[in-house]
């Protein structure tokens, strides 16, 4: 018996998520806008029985077991926190600062029975299943260097929203750029040390009358990570380029390289001449954000279906998925690359953890 699901959301990426987690046998019964006619008006077109713009009529519904939280990032924690506080199962989207993250890792540390994971869905997409089997079993050797190229159009709505807003979780860095460096920490087992970033926003302003608001979100973005074990990173994401659609990832070391391009994966080790294909694209034509997050709805309903309490899950199925404190070393990271864009100068990665309780001590994760 699968659990119920409540959404918060009305983006694209809603869009692409409830039809599938519909055909996996989810059934959906809420969903939450910022307006109750963006609500309904969703609810209408996806088949979703129920619709609101208040956040606990969502997280109060009797028939709600797991939340998936796609709202503007300033929204995300306060509804994460409260959805585990009453003992729903939480998948969330990057929350918009560093003292957010922190207050979803401690409620999810309060809870450790429920669910509490990133919505990051390329750690599912089959390409990067393979690519960090294939590094487990050593076939690009030491692992040496790791390069990231996304490549694509404007993230702006056409209207003004959080995207053209630096500081409410808008730009490519935080939308785009914390995927990526999860993936890269994911695929590796390592985490970064020191980062040195530079960030720019090549559209100033936008709006259908032409220049009207301002933008502040960075639609440009290149970082280097230095990580444990002396790896290097450099990452490039450029959203300044309608009609392009890169996505390729490439990791390389003493005996070979593999390369993820799009959903397909090649590799080349180093007594070969050239590249072989690995893994080719399954035909279905989509991106590697959505090919992932069909396969980790299927890993969700693995999780969930043979459990007899809907509320209960099993671990394995979903044990590739992001934590909120795999979330929480991203915020540090982003928060670091931003410091690096001010300062021109290479900043250290600080993960600490302020508790909402104030007789905790501050506790530094391990790397």
């Amino acid at each position: 018996m699968l659990p119920g699901v409540g959404v918060f959301g009305t983006g694209q990426t809603v869009r692409t998520l409830v039809p599938l987690l519909q055909k996996e046998g989810f059934p959906v019964q809420a969903v939450w806008g910022r307006t109750q006619e963006e609500a309904e008006s969703l609810a209408s077109e996806l088949d979703i029985p129920f619709s609101t713009n208040k956040t606990d009529d969502v997280l109060l519904h009797p028939e709600v077991h797991l939340v998936c939280i796609l709202t503007p990032p300033p929204h995300t924690r306060q509804i994460a926190v409260k959805a585990l506080g009453i003992g729903k199962n939480v998948i969330s989207e990057q929350a918009a600062t560093l003292t957010d993250a922190c207050k979803m890792v401690t409620a999810a540390r309060y809870y450790p029975q429920l669910m509490s994971i990133m919505g990051n869905s390329l750690r599912f997409l089959p390409a990067f299943v393979q690519m960090k089997r294939l590094l487990g079993e050593g076939y690009c050797g030491n692992l040496q260097v790791c390069e990231a190229r996304v490549y694509g159009g404007t993230l702006l709505s056409q209207s003004y929203g959080w995207a053209w807003e630096e500081l409410m979780g808008g730009g490519g860095l935080h939308t785009v750029g914390s995927c990526i460096i999860d993936l890269l920490s994911h695929l590796t087992g390592r985490r970064s040390v020191r980062v040195h970033g530079m960030l720019r926003t090549f559209v100033h302003q936008g709006g259908p009358a032409g220049g009207i608001r301002s933008v502040t979100a960075d639609d440009y973005a290149c970082f280097q990570l230095l990580m444990s074990g002396g790896l290097v990173c450099s990452v490039t994401l450029n959203f300044n380029l309608p009609g392009t659609d890169v996505h390729e990832v490439m990791l390389v070391g003493s005996s070979g390289r593999l390369v993820a391009r799009g959903t397909e994966l090649y590799g080349q080790r180093a007594s070969m001449q050239v590249e072989e294909l690995l893994l080719s694209d399954d035909g279905e034509g989509v991106g590697p954000s959505v090919r992932g997050l069909n396969s980790m709805v299927t890993q969700l309903r693995l999780s969930f279906q043979a459990q007899e309490d809907r509320r209960s899950w099993a671990r394995h199925p979903v044990s590739m998925a992001a934590s909120f404190e795999d979330g929480l070393y991203v915020q540090a990271v982003v928060d670091a690359i931003k410091r690096s864009n001010r300062t021109g100068e290479w900043e250290s990665v600080e993960v600490k953890i302020q508790d909402v309780d104030p007789n905790h001590n501050h506790r530094t994760l391990p790397n």
